[in-house]
């Protein structure tokens, strides 16, 4: 054994002896699992969930045939068998083995709607990244085949599991010392919008373009599409409302315990950029209306942040103090005087995870999150109970960003009917909580 291997599997024993917390001997949790999407995200989970859980990688899907060869290569570096994932370039034909324990679905957005109900109907429990679908009706019938199957489906919103987050709201949420809350911004500041404009070319010979593009329209294929940059267009997802704001938005109904809001309204769209190719806005502000408390999103992709601390956080606003929160760290601010505030740095694990400190684009302030995600995920597999983050939470949080867009979209403000699941005495607004279908994909049903 080398010095890498032993400082893998010290770490690996490291992790599954100090998870008594979650009830369940992680060291027990010999999933076969299976990925679909091999791209930057989708080997960031999956690194971090051979961490923390001696699961066998049995299976990985992309249309990517460079992407998925070198990710089976990293895959068997990693895992204790070091044996290669079968590969596969169609998720029907990975699903139809239905010897998956697991499945983790990190493609483009656009395609997690139909992953993710064919992997729950082969009898997997899911992991499915943020937002869970494009449009309302998608993440509609995600949450109704999750319950129909009986499986355990777990969303990628990890602020939920990130540590310095959870101790804000265990230590200043809810023990009060916010007081009342009645505002709250939520924001993002990054300039991650593509100022680019290049021209349209053939796909590369690796990718099967026909198939990444799957039930989105065609549009002609631009390198700014693959890999990571497909979030500049609104076909595919639902720009950095779907990528951000869901984010912050989860973790503040997480902090608050907040359901629906009772309606939502949205202005914004490009500003300043028009010469980018991009189609998504570079400047937005939404209002989540819960009565007698606002949420409120910004996001500008140029120009600066007005606090450079927290560029994409969430401030709560409270009678009795201000609770500043993001990705590295929070800041307790009291009112008046006789209380200190409190500071907390986010938490990394680099020697408990030494790997974490080489590994490619890899987030290393999120990895300890992702980490938390995993092992609540798999605890609840194990108890059959719902995670953190159960596909339900991930529902409310991607519909309400979606609908976000389409108030927008039509400029009004849309009042929601949780119970039906519509907007109330809008009927060009309930047309659009449905995109339409590219031939030969249709289109998933409530139900089906």
């Amino acid at each position: 054994m080398n010095r890498r291997q032993f400082l893998q599997v010290s770490a690996g024993a490291l992790a599954l002896s100090s998870l008594s917390t979650y009830g369940i001997d992680f060291a027990d949790q010999k999933k076969r699992v299976g990925l679909i999407g091999c791209g930057w995200y989708g080997k960031c989970d999956l690194f971090r969930l051979i961490q923390v859980a001696p699961v066998e990688v049995v299976s990985l899907c992309d249309v990517d045939k460079q992407m998925l060869a070198d990710a089976a290569m990293m895959v068997s570096e990693r895992q204790v068998s070091k044996k290669k994932p079968r590969t596969y370039s169609d998720y029907r034909e990975m699903l139809k083995e239905k010897d998956l324990d697991v499945v983790l679905v990190a493609t483009p957005d656009h395609w997690h709607a139909l992953a993710m109900i064919e992997a729950v109907k082969a009898g997997a429990d899911v992991y499915v990244q943020k937002p869970i679908g494009v449009d309302v009706v998608e993440c509609q019938a995600m949450l109704a085949a999750a319950r129909k199957c009986k499986r355990v489906v777990q969303v990628g919103t990890q602020r939920r599991s990130t540590p310095h987050l959870i101790e804000a709201r265990e230590k200043i949420v809810k023990e009060g010392r916010l007081g009342k809350v009645a505002h709250v911004e939520i924001c993002c500041y990054f300039h991650m919008r593509t100022k680019e404009n290049p021209p349209d070319t053939a796909p590369p010979e690796n990718l099967d373009y026909e198939m990444w593009t799957g039930p989105a329209p065609m549009r002609p294929y631009n390198k700014l599409v693959h890999p990571r940059s497909w979030r500049a267009f609104m076909e595919y997802g639902n720009g950095i409302v779907g990528d951000m704001a869901i984010h912050m938005f989860d973790m503040t109904r997480w902090m608050l315990g907040l359901g629906w809001p009772k309606s939502i309204s949205s202005s914004g769209g490009i500003l300043m950029d028009k010469n980018s190719k991009s189609n998504i806005s570079d400047t937005q502000s939404i209002t989540f209306d819960y009565g007698d408390l606002q949420v409120v999103w910004q996001h500008r992709t140029w120009g600066d942040a007005p606090d450079p601390k927290y560029p994409w956080s969430a401030i709560f606003y409270g009678d009795k103090g201000t609770l500043k929160a993001g990705l590295m760290g929070y800041d307790f601010i009291p009112s008046g005087k006789g209380e200190e505030g409190v500071h907390r740095d986010v938490t990394y694990e680099l020697e408990q995870f030494p790997e974490d400190k080489t590994e490619k684009d890899l987030e290393k302030h999120v990895a300890p999150a992702i980490r938390e995600h995993m092992k609540d995920f798999l605890s609840c597999i194990a108890t059959r109970g719902r995670p953190v983050a159960d596909i339900e939470e991930g529902c409310i949080s991607s519909v309400a960003c979606i609908l976000g867009n389409v108030s927008m979209q039509l400029g009004r403000s849309l009042k929601w009917d949780a119970a039906k699941g519509q907007v109330v005495g809008d009927e060009e607004a309930n047309r659009l909580l449905r995109r339409p279908y590219r031939a030969p994909w249709v289109h998933p049903e409530v139900g089906a």
